[in-house]
This record gives structure tokens, sequence and C-alpha cells, in this order.
């Protein structure tokens, strides 16, 4: 009778035990980076503009006072008048 010898029973099949989740972490990580990446390029390239502005049936009325218009004085603001500079007030 023949004696049947079976190598493959003798091959030890190396199977990578541990299970590293960097790599997953990694994939996560580049992916985020890439979704920010084009929402930040999508803002910056495409801009939105600005809706108009509604009527809504606003009526502005804007009087302008009639006058000289020149600040040749350089007044920034107060009271307007004769200013008494000179002496006392009685």
């Amino acid at each position: 009778m023949a004696t049947i010898i079976d190598d493959n029973a003798a091959v030890v099949e190396r199977v990578r035990s541990e299970d590293s989740s960097s790599g997953w972490i990694v994939a996560i990580v580049i992916l985020l980076l890439v979704i920010v990446g084009g929402v930040f390029a999508w803002m910056r390239y495409h801009p939105r503009t600005a809706a108009p502005a509604s009527n809504g049936g606003a009526s502005i009325n804007v009087t302008l006072p009639a006058g000289g218009g020149s600040n040749a004085g350089g007044s920034s603001g107060g009271t307007t008048g004769s200013s008494n500079s000179g002496g006392s007030a009685q």
C-alpha cells in the first residue's frame, strides 16, 4: 500500500492577527480633509451674491438743509450761532 503525504497540512498560513484600526483612522482623516478643502474652495471661488434689497413699499424721503454747505471753520458739530470768545458774557 502506498503512503500519501499531504504537504498542504504542513503549510501554516500566516495571517496577521493584529487588528489595527490606525488605517481606518488615517482614511477618515484624509476623507475629512478632502471634504473640508472642497467646501473651502467652493466658498472661496463660488461666492454667493447678496440678494437685492426688497423695496417693500417703503418710501424714504431725505431733505437736505439749504445753506452754504461749507464747513470752513472745521467745526465737527455742536451748536451753531455766534461764539463769544473774546470777553465775558453779560
